[in-house]
């Protein structure tokens, strides 16, 4: 098991009894909320059109099943061309085979021993293979591929076989495309979204990215580990979460209950290990209070903090084995992040548990260890946004007013997205690069004055400044800073402007300008007119069609 332990306090039964009711009241009053706001929804249309793929000992059987009510074609990846059983649907011997797609639109291709190529469109596809034809750890709706068992084989016909007309799944996310910081000036920023997507629903799309909403399956993880919030869930969004937290929390508290643990479970696996706990004889602590999510990777530091400002003493994130194994990584990484900020604030702690659990007697073992860190004095009132980084500011903010410990800066991790940026003035030119590059307003320039200022507010630590910046000036610095100036425009770096020894208008700086002649000084096309670089452009022109200024113009006339 992968837990953050914490030694179990001494027994106390009468608040034990207190935490009990108070958990009643908590759950009660989240029954009690409106339901979420509808989301819009994904549509998929089946005609009931299936690819079976497999050897013929097992997908021959699965086959002929699935074909007494839907049209079939089988793949018998054993057989040789000429030994293919009679069949009145399609069978092929293919040699390979590749599928892509998603519930009523699949697109597969095979090859058979010195044939051409042949394809096909489908709307189901049940795969007996060895290995999955499509490995993504979480499969498309429509792709069924049921391992070794028989009895998960016939159970996967069992719904085939009702698979076909229309069905409807919510579109889990909603995308503001300018606040994504992927990519700029075909320069990489961000990628944590492409990287823990476990459906490939996230790919690159020039400086953005796009999202497959037939095949997200709805983790949302890539809304936990995005920086600017470009990714938000929408099933339902953070806001009805914190809802449910504030309501849930604020009764514990009135009902007399203590140091209350937020458990975050899914509404499936968790819901179901919690369900065997019970029936094993099993009881919740009573400070634990479960709230079922669609998926737990669906919730990060926003939540977590927003739930420490509401007065949660901890908050326990439930893995069941089922997530795949990047969520575990990502999740475990913004605990981190997040235990940080309350250790510097001087909450102590721990507060967080990422737990492991697949059987009732280690999620006693969990529960027995459950966090149970320190709060602020009194609780927030306010409501978590629909914006990641404004909710994280009212949490912080909350935070920071009631902390032991009145901290002005904190280190954080790499990879988190809060910090600071260190220029090399020595080397930086104040081309401005970076200002063009930088995704969230973080960086901007001087307007009229050659400055390069920075808002540490903005700041998501994308790296794309960095990366960009063609003097390698510029360093990264995480850290979650409270200083006034965290809001302000600050300079980074300044220079005397040039200006121009023709006209006097400023066009440039004189870092600038002196990198330029030191560059160019041998170049044939200033070697002897070095002072056209200290000119603005309208003037260097003019100096250029001056008598000898070497410059050609050939004037044609229309044929």
């Amino acid at each position: 098991m992968n837990i953050r332990l914490m030694a179990p306090f001494p027994a106390d039964p009468a608040q034990e009894q207190r935490d009990l009711l108070a958990r009643a009241a908590a759950l009660a009053a989240m029954s009690a909320l409106p339901e979420p706001d509808e989301v819009a929804s994904v549509t998929y249309r089946s005609a009931g059109r299936v690819l079976v793929v497999g050897n013929a000992a097992h997908a021959q059987l699965h086959a002929d099943r699935l074909a007494q009510s839907l049209p079939v074609t089988l793949l018998l990846t054993d057989a040789e061309a000429g030994e293919l059983p009679a069949r009145a649907y399609p069978v092929f011997a293919p040699r390979a085979v590749a599928v892509a797609g998603w519930l009523g639109a699949f697109e597969a291709r095979w090859q058979a021993a010195g044939q051409a190529p042949q394809q096909g469109s489908f709307d189901l596809v049940l795969d007996l293979s060895a290995s999955p034809l499509i490995a993504t750890h979480q499969h498309p709706h429509g792709y069924y591929a049921p391992g070794h068992s028989e009895d998960a084989r016939h159970a996967a016909v069992d719904e085939l076989l009702d698979m076909v007309g229309e069905f409807e799944k919510p579109k889990y996310f909603s995308y503001k495309e300018r606040l994504c910081a992927h990519s700029r000036n075909q320069r990489s920023g961000c990628s944590a979204c492409i990287d823990i997507c476990s459906a490939g629903a996230i790919a690159p799309a020039g400086e953005r990215i796009r999202v497959n909403p037939y095949l997200c399956a709805g983790c949302g993880a890539c809304t936990t580990v995005c920086p600017t919030g470009a990714l938000a869930y929408a099933y339902p969004g953070a806001s009805y979460t914190g809802t449910r937290l504030k309501a849930a929390l604020r009764a514990f508290a009135e009902a007399g209950g203590r140091d209350p643990v937020v458990l975050l479970h899914s509404q499936a696996d968790g819901a179901a290990l919690l369900a065997s706990h019970a029936g094993a004889g099993g009881a919740l602590p009573g400070r634990v209070i479960p709230l079922a999510l669609h998926h737990v990777a669906s919730t990060g530091i926003d939540v977590w903090l927003s739930a420490m400002a509401y007065g949660a003493a901890g908050v326990t994130v439930l893995l069941t084995g089922a997530e795949a194994p990047q969520y575990a990584a990502a999740l475990d990484q913004q605990m981190t992040i997040a235990q940080a900020v309350l250790d510097g604030l001087g909450y102590a702690g721990p507060h967080l548990q990422l737990a492991r659990a697949t059987a009732p007697d280690e999620l006693d073992t969990v529960l027995r260890h459950a966090p149970r860190g320190a709060v602020p004095s009194e609780p927030a009132t306010f409501n978590l946004a629909l914006d990641k980084r404004n909710s994280l500011d009212y949490a912080l903010d909350h935070l920071l007013r009631h902390a032991s410990v009145p901290a002005t800066e904190i280190a954080l991790p790499a990879a988190s997205p809060f910090g600071a940026l260190q220029v090399n003035r020595d080397a930086c030119s104040l081309c401005m690069a970076c200002v063009g590059a930088c995704p969230s307003g973080a960086l901007q320039d001087g307007q009229a004055l050659p400055q390069l200022r920075f808002i540490e507010k903005n700041c998501v630590q994308c790296g794309l400044c960095a990366d960009t910046c063609p003097e390698n000036a510029i360093t990264l610095v995480p850290r979650l800073s409270f200083a006034e100036t965290r809001n302000q425009p600050v300079v980074l770096n300044e220079t005397e402007p040039f200006n121009c020894i023709r006209c006097g208008q400023p066009f440039g700086t004189l870092q600038m300008i002196e990198n330029m002649l030191t560059r160019l000084s041998s170049h044939p096309a200033f070697a002897d007119h070095l002072d056209r670089i200290r000119m603005c452009g309208d003037c260097r022109v003019r100096d250029m069609m001056q008598p000898g200024g070497e410059l050609t113009v050939q004037l044609r006339r229309p044929v």
